[in-house]
């Protein structure tokens, strides 16, 4: 088993930067990526960024590409979610995920097999 407990949502202004982080405990070392996805009421989990931790490749949604950028502190087991330039509609719940497998589709939910508790981002105008 695998735990995530994200930290560092909070409120921020358009166009403001928030530092998102999850700490990853547990059989950590089966890990093969990490990811960070959103969820607004409603709507479905979007894959926001993923970090492969074999290849230490980085995928990003589409929305995000070039505003956020995710990273990784192996030796803490640590991933971050750097956001900067943030609009309104990045306001979400983020949830930290780490996966176990192969198989690409680095940024898709069913893909993921470990979830954190989320935290809330939200962005004012």
């Amino acid at each position: 088993q695998v735990q995530l407990v994200e930290s560092g949502g909070g409120s921020v202004q358009a166009g403001g930067s928030l530092r998102l982080s999850c700490a990853a405990s547990g059989y950590t070392y089966s890990s093969t990526g990490m990811a960070w996805f959103r969820q607004t009421p409603g709507k479905e989990r979007e894959g926001v960024a993923a970090f492969g931790t074999t290849s230490s490749s980085s995928y990003y949604g589409g929305s995000v590409q070039g505003r956020f950028t995710i990273s990784q502190d192996g030796a803490a087991n640590t991933i971050y979610l750097q956001m900067n330039g943030l609009k309104p509609e990045d306001t979400a719940m983020y949830y930290c995920a780490a996966r176990s497998g192969g198989g690409g589709r680095w940024l898709q939910a069913d893909a993921y097999t470990y979830w954190g508790q989320g935290t809330q981002v939200t962005v004012s105008s």
